[in-house]
């Protein structure tokens, strides 16, 4: 599942829900990055979502539904170590732009993962595996749910997120000035937040004062906070 938002006002907001049902998750930190991390069977701990100290934040919403052009290839790039060669900064943003632009980008077998980064300046990338990708140059909101945006709701599924998208998009534009906060968007979150496929993981990462805040299992008063020197 999971909802991605940037707002680019005077401040540039990334805010991101992870709902996961029966996964193992946490949250962790160092002076690089504030991390949502995934215990994989095979690979083990993964840091998948989050944000780092140079500005840029990674969401990876799965695709509903399925599209088999996301399947691997031969020669192809796995988004997934995209997302965690920016997460962890081993590569930057353009250089994460680039390789999209000029290579087949895959997911794994059976399921389209894509991922909605952005970099400090609020510049937003999504990748769509098997599909292509949209390049946006700080856009004043972008929201992205478990549909294609090439697709749109053209083609129906129960976990596509339409209703979520609806009520973030409603949400932020009922709100939406030059003082658009960081308690701005958790209640942007809170909107698009759900029960059934249960929101875990709550983060807003207000890039310009360099300084992320997250809570857990919908516990909207109880939001900690990490900051980057």
């Amino acid at each position: 599942m999971c909802t991605s938002v940037v707002i680019n006002k005077n401040k540039t907001l990334i805010g991101f829900n992870l709902d996961i049902l029966d996964m193992e998750y946490r949250v962790s930190k160092d002076s690089k990055g504030v991390y949502i991390e995934i215990n994989d069977a095979v690979e083990g701990w993964m840091p998948l979502f989050g944000g780092n100290s140079r500005g840029e934040f990674v969401g990876m919403p799965t695709c509903w539904p399925f599209d088999s052009r996301s399947n691997p290839i031969d020669g192809s790039i796995n988004v997934i170590n995209l997302d965690i060669d920016l997460l962890l900064q081993n590569k930057t943003f353009e250089e994460t732009k680039y390789l999209v632009e000029n290579n087949h980008i895959c997911s794994v077998s059976g399921t389209t993962f894509m991922s909605s980064i952005s970099d400090k300046n609020g510049n937003v990338l999504y990748i769509i595996p098997g599909q292509g990708q949209l390049y946006f140059e700080k856009p004043e909101y972008k929201v992205m749910t478990n549909f294609s945006p090439f697709k749109m709701n053209s083609e129906e599924h129960p976990w596509m997120g339409w209703d979520r998208y609806k009520k973030a998009t409603e949400a932020i534009e009922s709100r939406l000035n030059d003082d658009f906060d960081v308690n701005d968007l958790f209640e942007v979150l809170k909107k698009a937040s759900q029960e059934v496929c249960p929101t875990v993981v709550s983060m807003v990462y207000d890039v310009t004062d360099k300084s992320i805040y997250w809570c857990e299992n919908r516990k909207w008063d109880k939001v900690f906070k990490h900051s980057f020197n």
